[in-house]
């Protein structure tokens, strides 16, 4: 064939020479579109060879061959040969691809390190494999199985400009040309001739020790005159690793791979070093394979002048303190001392296994760095002619193999794979492509997203997914683009698939001039300053400045299922959407051929091309977390081994359906763009009279209709799930609003609940009876009969379809087994006996009650399903006067202390707000609302507070059988009645409308009403069968275990007093903490926070651990452990990384320091969190044994300490958080004060009172510190501080604190003025002085006095009043600071002294430090000298008010 090149081309390339010679136009601008083909197919066995003409430095890689079936008459030219598709086998670098796919690595010669002169050929041979031939030599086989027809290519790019077609013939002639038309000044060494291992250290780059020292090549490759050396030498002029190496390493795989042996035993004497010096411009360049994540640091890399053989390995590198350059973290070390601290935006440290860093020694001297094949910059000006590559294998870095092949769209393929594999969607399975009859031409033409993409970003679901794997732990570096350009009034929409809750800032979204191909891309977008329109919050930005401030819907509010879409229309003008929604012209003049971006940034953690052509992709949740509870194969038995506390969802569920939580909770992901396709049903059928009760734990308020819940004889294996279960036509019956649905079609409306109606924390029941009716339960109150006729002989299957409104729901404890009398089988866990009052007469319970209750027998019952607490109960309504309210108690549960408490409350239930678990106390002697009487016990109380004790017979006594009544009598008083039996006068002073009030508490677990408001007639009571009945045991006491923290912890934690107190001592992350024993049941873990950062944003959160975690491999933050983990974070509940339960107990990122956290599990295998020894309720169920306490000491938190461990009783009868009698006189004489509400927060929680009793109750300490650099303020023990209205930032957090006493007169005009003055008003103003003053103030001089008065009130106007602080209240809150005045109290009328101050934030640097000037002599404060007490500011602006503090005497 002729050895020519076809006529058709990449479009920057030139042909000359007759077709012979192509030459890539603008070398130094463009590396790529430099395709040309042979203008035949190729004959078996010839060797299609060109010889390289030219080279340029400005680019990495070089030359690409290889061979295509695809015909160049008709081919679209792609931008570099690894683009090509059909049936292509390129040899690149050293690898080989087929169809873009690395196929074989380490293949050959390394056609990046070829110089100019050089040639290469491709050939398919006579058995179809593929041979690539280097200076005449062949290198082997490269692949298999080729078709006959193919033509050969070859790629111009990036150093390659020139190449020339020398032959196209067999090997024997092809070789006797090549002898003939040797390139002048290239002298062949013979075959034998080996290069030495060893180079002396006077080396240089003139070729000594080549053979070569008379070549005339000058290519700018400091080996360029080895271009033409034998096969044989080639081997030995790689880069390796030296043979001599640090005394750990071990080199395997031809010396290219190094390991440091004893990872988990030593950190250091891991240095390896290359086996020659570098060439000029020569890439060195390795991959990390392992890393360990026990150590901190991470891998080094540089350039030393020593020479290996010579050299006595040091434990590290920056050990050396001659002749070495090393990039260590972000910085540059020379000779062991930093010389650059924030060399590159990217750390070493951070990187993972699959990244890759390189060096590059110029001939300019200049040294370069690159990650991932991004250049870095220079490192350093001047570095000597001859050095050594040098890797030192520290901390966490174990293995590190070296890279030949530097080919920059394979590097970023195999990064986009190393992302993919630690991807959510790695390992599923993708349907197959729908069958079409027609081919669709613009297939190939969809908008998808580019391959390169930024550093913590990953393209899947075939380019049309982008996600940040890592989320939790990064926040930038996520930047992608569309793979073309987009045309015009062409829209590039994108739905939010998935956000995280702990960065600032969201998704960005824009358009770019740049080519996503060769773009070196930033961390943000906006830090781009060409070619670049982005909306970012709801601004505008071009080239990184704000062209528009207002533009349209902030973009940092948008949730996962949200959509953004950007448009460039014919006229140029650029337009974005939200949802769909146009936000108007955003900017002009923007230029045709434009890229779309999406900057996935802060919380936007994944987007989703929105296409079309094609169905979307689900959300990328993981529903395989916790354990998966299989359905049972056979029919549904009574008498199986199933207990009641089995029901999970089962694994089969609608398309956007997630099970997670052990199978207890369902959620719909996508729950903004997806409204229906979540359908659950139960794992198991339901038994006759058992109940499936679910929680609806989170809504959103977007669609119309919500949850809707029925029973189906469907099994889930047969069950083609459909989109909402009223579509399906056969044996299911569905409540949906208010209609009873069955298969399909409406038999009822107006049913007596409307589902659509809940809201968060309402619960559904549903029940079939043996007779087959269908009943549903709200609340726990049965709704009657919702159908009848449902088969008796057929097995029924519970299903919830998660609609519209309703996205999560949890199976309830109370779950199980319902009514004795609609059972086929007297197997249950509970019966209660059933009453038969006068109907319509009896008293009823009311549906608002604590969260551990359910209410059963049309809220005749009450039974507590969970703990000890949370299990108040009220009359359905108000007593009227005489009327009996009386219950008798059905179970109690000997393994908790205390019992029923019963009483009168002026509190009205409907009253309650409508999720009642989190508006009512644990107990009912906590209970303050409104005034509350009961009886504890033998005590009665108001309010919880002591009235009277020994009032007849101690409630704690009383068993099954026993009754108890309530009543208020016309002379408004509170009798109790036992048994019939009235024990007296209770109370006096009972308001007149009051409800019934019973709490659940202690040893009674269930009651049932007994009492009506007529005369009943009660069928006689069967004795109840109670298990503790029968066998009643005694707890043994058993001594607590001592709880310690393990010596397994996150790389920053730091353990000390016998490891019960911990530290971080670094950073913000990595410091998991979990205890070295297990938690008993029963056992309270208690431990407090003794400091806080505020430098940090979040703060700690904790948990348990159901595995042993000798053996844990600790990630940065406890959000990452995806194995038997429950996590309270903020006031959020997570199970396995999944939120499983909302608005749970306080946000923990708002604990003080000195709060004491605990956690318990209790007897039914439930968590609990006590914060300062409350109980905050049951968290999470179904904790295994044994179990370990975890703590993660994030953000802010930086230390805690193990408090003693309890045996955990019922909380005291002292509510730590009651209304403090002091607080509430200050808070009376604040009020006489008439200053506006306005000046102060709205909310109270940030009002304290540091009386006595507060302060030691919190655990407060005396002094603490604040601001930078730190200093020590004291606590206002004694003061009461209400804290005021203020906009601080998070710089007013490195402000000191002090305060500052007033007068009252002084109050208003400074509150008016929002900071401290000083005039007649002010008990601070300070006549100047005539000389200067002990605090370093000049004052007036003497003459002064001279100046007429005008002149002297103008300069009295002029002068900044100075203003006294103090850090201590004891020096503040003198009576010369702070006079005393007299008042009434309006409720005691008692007359008292109050004295008023003011708290502030206080810049540093603002004020001098002085003595006191009150010629005290013993110290006003223990902490402070009396020389170092009084602070003088004359700075405005220099104090922010912070609080009003308040004393009265």
């Amino acid at each position: 064939m002729a050895a020519e090149l076809h006529p058709r081309s990449g479009k920057l390339i030139g042909l000359s020479n007759s077709n012979k010679t192509a030459q890539r136009n603008q070398p130094v601008q463009e590396f790529n579109h430099g395709l040309v083909l042979s203008r035949e197919p190729l004959r078996d066995r010839d060797v299609f060879t060109v010889r390289i003409d030219k080279k340029v430095n400005s680019w990495s890689g070089s030359v690409e061959i290889g061979v295509t079936a695809l015909d160049p008459a008709c081919l679209d030219f792609p931008s570099s040969a690894t683009g090509l598709k059909g049936g292509s086998w390129i040899v690149s670098g050293c690898s080989v691809l087929r169809d873009g796919r690395s196929v074989l690595e380490e293949y050959g010669r390394d056609l990046d390190q070829l110089a100019e002169g050089d040639r290469v050929g491709i050939q398919r041979s006579a058995r179809g494999e593929l041979h690539l031939w280097v200076n005449g030599h062949d290198c082997g086989a490269a692949a298999s199985g080729l078709p006959t027809r193919l033509w050969a290519v070859v790629d111009l790019y990036g150093k390659c400009t020139q190449v020339t077609v020398v032959s196209c013939e067999p090997p024997s002639s092809m070789e006797r040309d090549m002898e003939r038309e040797t390139v002048e000044g290239h002298e062949e060494l013979p075959l034998t001739h080996n290069r030495p291992d060893k180079f002396p250290n006077n080396i240089d780059d003139s070729g000594a020790g080549t053979g070569n020292t008379g070549s005339t090549n000058n290519s700018p490759a400091g080996g360029a005159g080895l271009g033409a050396v034998t096969s044989g030498m080639m081997t030995n002029d790689a880069l390796l690793f030296h043979e001599k190496c640090g005394t750990l390493i071990k080199l395997s795989n031809n010396n290219k791979t190094a390991e440091r042996r004893r990872p988990l035993d030593e950190f250091n004497n891991g240095v390896v070093m290359t086996n020659r010096p570098l060439r000029h411009n020569e890439m060195f360049e390795i991959r990390i394979d392992k890393l360990v994540d026990k150590w901190s640091g991470s891998i080094e890399i540089g350039v030393t002048t020593h020479n290996p053989n010579n050299l006595d390995y040091p434990a590290t590198m920056t050990n050396l303190r001659s002749g070495t350059i090393m990039m260590s973290g972000c910085g540059i070390l020379t000779n062991g001392k930093g010389t650059r601290r924030e060399y590159c935006e990217f750390s070493l440290d951070e990187l993972q296994e699959g990244d890759h860093i390189g060096l590059m020694h110029k001939a300019s001297g200049a040294l370069h760095f690159y990650i991932n094949g991004i250049d870095q910059g220079v490192a350093a000006a001047q570095t000597p002619p001859m050095v050594y590559g040098v890797v030192d294998l520290y901390g966490m870095a174990v293995k590190v193999t070296i890279v030949h092949n530097h080919n920059h769209s394979d590097r970023l393929r195999r990064n986009n794979a190393i992302m993919r594999a630690l991807s959510p969607d790695v390992g599923r399975p993708r349907p197959p492509p729908a069958l079409s009859l027609t081919s669709d031409p613009d297939a190939t033409d969809r908008l998808l997203f580019h391959s390169n993409c930024g550093q913590k970003a990953a393209i899947i679901s075939e380019g049309r997914t982008a996600l940040r794997p890592h989320a939790t732990d990064d926040f930038n570096h996520g930047v992608v683009l569309s793979g073309r350009p987009l045309r015009s009034n062409e829209v590039f929409q994108v739905r939010i698939d998935k956000m995280v809750d702990k960065w600032a800032g969201s998704i960005e979204i824009g358009v770019t001039t740049h080519n996503p191909a060769y773009l070196q891309l930033p961390s943000t977008m906006t830090n781009l300053r060409s070619g670049t329109w982005m909306m970012t919050g709801n601004g505008v930005m071009h080239n990184g400045t704000t062209i528009l401030d207002e533009y349209g819907h902030n973009l940092d509010r948008l949730k996962a299922g949200d959509t953004v879409g950007v448009v460039r229309k014919e006229d140029g003008s650029l337009h974005f959407f939200v949802n769909g929604v146009a936000q108007g012209p955003a900017a002009w003049n923007i230029p045709p051929s434009v890229y779309a971006v999406v900057d996935l940034y802060g919380q936007a953690a994944q987007a989703t091309i929105m296409d079309d052509m094609a169905d979307l992709p689900p959300l990328p949740e993981d529903s395989s977390e916790g354990p998966t509870v299989m359905s049972p194969g056979s029919p549904c038995s009574v008498a199986g081994g199933n207990s009641a506390n089995d029901l999970r969802f089962h694994q089969l569920h609608g398309t956007n359906a997630v099970i997670t939580n052990g199978g207890r909770t369902a959620l719909r992901q996508n729950c903004r763009s997806e409204f229906n396709d979540a359908i659950v049903i139960s794992n198991r059928c339901l038994r006759d009279g058992e109940l499936f009760e679910i929680v609806i734990q989170k809504m959103v308020d977007r669609w119309s209709g919500s949850i809707e819940a029925g029973v189906t004889s469907i099994r889930p294996e047969e069950l083609e799930f459909p989109n909402t279960m009223t579509d399906i036509d056969y044996d299911t019956w569905m409540l949906s609003g208010t209609a009873i649905m069955q298969d399909g079609n409406t038999m009822r409306n107006n049913y007596g609940c409307d589902l659509d109606s809940l809201t968060t924390g309402s619960r559904i029941g549903m029940m079939r009876s043996a007779t087959g009716d269908l009943h549903y339960y709200i609340n726990g109150v049965d709704q009657g009969v919702a159908c009848t006729g449902l088969p008796p002989d057929k097995e029924v299957y519970a299903v919830i379809d998660l609609y519209g409104q309703c996205v999560q729901v949890s199976i309830t404890s109370s779950s199980g087994p319902l009514d004795n009398s609609l059972c086929t089988s007297n197997i249950t866990e509970k019966s209660f006996p059933i009453h038969s009052p006068v109907a319509g007469v009896a008293h009823r319970l009311h549906s608002k009650h604590g969260k551990n209750v359910v209410l059963l027998g049309e809220g005749c019952q009450a039974v507590r399903v969970g703990g000890y607490a949370h299990g108040i109960v009220f009359s359905a309504k108000e007593l009227k006067t005489d009327e009996l309210f009386e219950v008798k108690i059905d179970e109690v549960d000997n393994q908790w202390s205390g019992s029923l408490h019963m009483g009168l409350t002026s509190l009205a239930p409907p009253e309650l707000p409508s999720c009642p678990m989190s508006g009512l106390s644990p107990s009912l002697t906590q209970l303050r609302a409104k005034v509350t009487w009961l009886l504890a016990g033998s005590e009665v109380r108001r309010n919880g507070v002591l009235q009277r004790q020994n009032y007849g017979a101690s409630l704690d006594r009383l068993t099954v059988g026993n009754r108890v009544g309530v009543k208020r009598c016309s002379d408004d008083t509170m009798h109790i009645l036992i048994d019939g039996e009235d024990m007296g006068t209770a109370a006096t002073a009972v308001a007149k409308n009051v409800y019934a009030v019973l709490d659940l508490y202690g040893r009674v677990t269930a009651v049932s009403i007994v009492s009506s408001s007529v005369l009943l007639i009660y069928l006689p009571l069967a004795p109840h069968p109670s298990t503790h009945q029968v066998e009643s045991t005694k707890l043994a006491l058993v001594p607590n275990t001592i709880m310690a923290f393990l010596e397994n912890h996150g790389k920053n934690i730091q353990l000390s007093n016998q490891n019960l107190t911990a530290a971080r001592v670094s950073s913000y992350n990595q410091g998991l903490l979990v205890t070295a024993q297990p938690l008993p049941r029963q056992q309270l873990f208690q431990f407090q926070i003794d400091r806080l950062n505020p430098s940090w944003t979040s703060s700690l959160s904790l948990g348990v651990i159901g595995h042993s975690p000798d053996r844990l491999n600790f990630p940065s933050t406890a959000c990452c452990l995806k194995r038997s983990a429950w996590l309270l974070q903020r006031d959020s509940v997570f199970h396995n990384s999944l939120k499983i339960c909302e608005n749970y107990g306080p946000n923990l990122d708002t604990c003080p320091e000195g709060t004491v956290l605990g956690l318990l599990v209790d007897g039914n295998s439930c968590l609990h969190l006590h914060v300062n020894g409350m109980d905050q309720g049951v968290a999470a169920q179904d904790i295994p044994t044994p179990c370990y306490p975890l703590i993660d000491l994030y953000g802010q938190c930086e230390q805690v300490r193990i408090k003693e461990s309890v045996c955990w009783t019922p909380p005291p009868e002292v509510n730590p958080n009651k209304t403090c009698e002091y607080q509430a006189l200050c808070s009376r004489f604040k009020d006489l004060l008439t200053l506006p509400d306005g000046y102060f927060n709205e909310d109270a929680k940030y009002n304290l009172c540091y009386c006595e009793s507060c302060h030691k109750l919190r655990g407060d300490e005396a002094y603490y510190k604040r601001g930078e650099p730190p200093r020590d303020y004291a606590l206002p023990f004694g003061w009461c501080r209400f804290a005021l209205r203020s906009e601080v930032s998070s710089a007013f957090k490195k402000w000191h604190i002090a305060y500052h006493g007033t007068s009252v007169g002084a109050l208003r005009r400074t509150l008016d003025h929002a900071q401290l003055l000083s005039g007649t008003s002010s008990i601070f103003y300070v006549s100047p002085a005539k000389m200067e003053g002990p605090n370093g103030y000049s004052e007036p001089e003497e003459n002064s006095n001279s100046l007429p008065d005008r002149d002297r009130e103008r300069d009295r106007d002029r002068e900044v009043p100075r203003v006294q602080l103090s850090p201590t209240m004891r020096y503040s809150g003198l009576e010369m600071f702070a006079p005393k005045v007299q008042f009434r109290d309006p409720r005691s009328h008692c007359c008292h002294q109050a004295q008023v101050g003011f708290q502030v934030c206080v810049r540093p640097g603002s004020y001098k430090v002085g003595p006191q000037n009150l010629g005290a002599s013993e110290p006003l404060d223990p902490r402070f000298s009396n020389t170092e007490i009084e602070w003088i500011t004359k700075e405005q602006g220099g104090t922010l008010l912070y609080g009003l503090l308040i004393r009265v005497e």
